[in-house]
């Protein structure tokens, strides 16, 4: 079994994901979303292209060491590889014990974190540019071998991806943090468009953030956020700047004429007017025949996928729908 890395720093990131079963249901259904596809064309296969988050966050030689060693297991995502190890090593870039050279306090070794039993039994054959004996430390020898386990425990063919992540580390927190990162790593053709606007590219990062706790006044991923500091990073990230807090991002516009149907990354905002703006979120698009949104929604809760109403001027919660702004 691989541990991910039992460090405070490293686990700042993973942590805040919803451990609850609930929400873990409620992510798996988002990814799972639309004209039957399943979790595994969702997350990207072989064929699939890297996200504008995958290309600006995973060294480019990683990026197509995941890509070439998922091609080894028919069916297994290459986002689920660069997931994992985003979790494990920063994609080999952690400078943290175990990752180069030694093991950090759970016993794990390398930028894929395997106990030395594991990996020993998932080493073999050579990769292509690896190195004899395989090491737990080089990227390629570790990598393939993530691969081939995860092959092992469920991800071939597609058959349960979910089963193959949980097996690689046993918490449902892991398995959340690890599919909502894949996720935003990978586009299918229906993303392939909408990532090249700034809406889909703050989009994929905005629902990347999935898990990270509601901080007052947190503009930090992994860390903690408000309502408008996912909004004006996630923009960020896409070249565009918005101003910090919610009533400043509606003000700043340009504002989406009511009826009109919303985009994916479009802001949509809530409170009791439009001089009182005090709720932000992304537009994300319809599920189950709603409307939903990526927000960090209050103190007590993380960032999350919901439900708000179409029209504006509808009650949500204790609050109205204003309406949107295209960025």
């Amino acid at each position: 079994m691989s541990i991910a890395l039992d460090d405070p720093a490293s686990s700042a990131l993973t942590t805040k994901v919803a451990t609850a079963a609930a929400g873990l249901v409620l992510l798996v259904a988002l990814l799972a979303a639309g004209a039957g596809a399943g979790i595994a064309s969702l997350l990207g296969g072989g064929d699939t292209a890297p996200s504008a988050t995958a290309t600006a966050s995973i060294p480019p030689a990683m990026l197509a060491l995941y890509q070439q060693a998922a091609a080894t297991c028919p069916g297994l995502p290459w986002t689920i590889l660069a997931a994992i190890g985003t979790v494990e090593s920063a994609n080999d870039t952690s400078t943290l014990p175990g990752v180069h050279s030694g093991a950090n306090t759970a016993g794990a070794e390398g930028p894929m974190q395997f106990e030395p039993g594991t990996f020993a039994a998932y080493d073999l054959p050579v990769p292509p540019g690896g190195v004899p004996p395989p090491d737990v430390y080089d990227p390629v020898d570790a990598v393939y071998a993530a691969a081939r386990m995860l092959c092992a425990d469920g991800a071939a063919n597609g058959a349960d991806i979910s089963a193959a992540v949980f097996a690689y580390n046993h918490a449902s927190w892991y398995v959340a943090e690890v599919l909502s990162l894949a996720r935003s790593y990978g586009e299918n053709q229906a993303q392939t468009v909408a990532a090249g606007t700034a809406g889909g590219i703050a989009l994929d990062w905005a629902l990347a953030q999935v898990g990270t706790r509601y901080i007052w006044g947190g503009e930090t991923p992994g860390v903690g956020f408000d309502c408008s500091g996912p909004t004006q990073a996630a923009y960020r990230v896409a070249g565009v700047a918005l101003p910090r807090t919610a009533q400043e991002q509606y003000d700043a516009g340009p504002q989406v004429p009511a009826g009109e149907p919303l985009q994916p990354g479009d802001l949509v905002f809530f409170g009791s007017g439009p001089t009182d703006v005090s709720h932000v979120g992304i537009y994300v698009g319809v599920q189950d025949g709603q409307s939903v949104m990526v927000d960090a929604p209050h103190t007590g809760a993380d960032v999350r996928v919901e439900p708000f109403p179409d029209a504006v001027g509808s009650t949500w919660g204790g609050e109205t729908y204003l309406g949107a702004s295209a960025p």
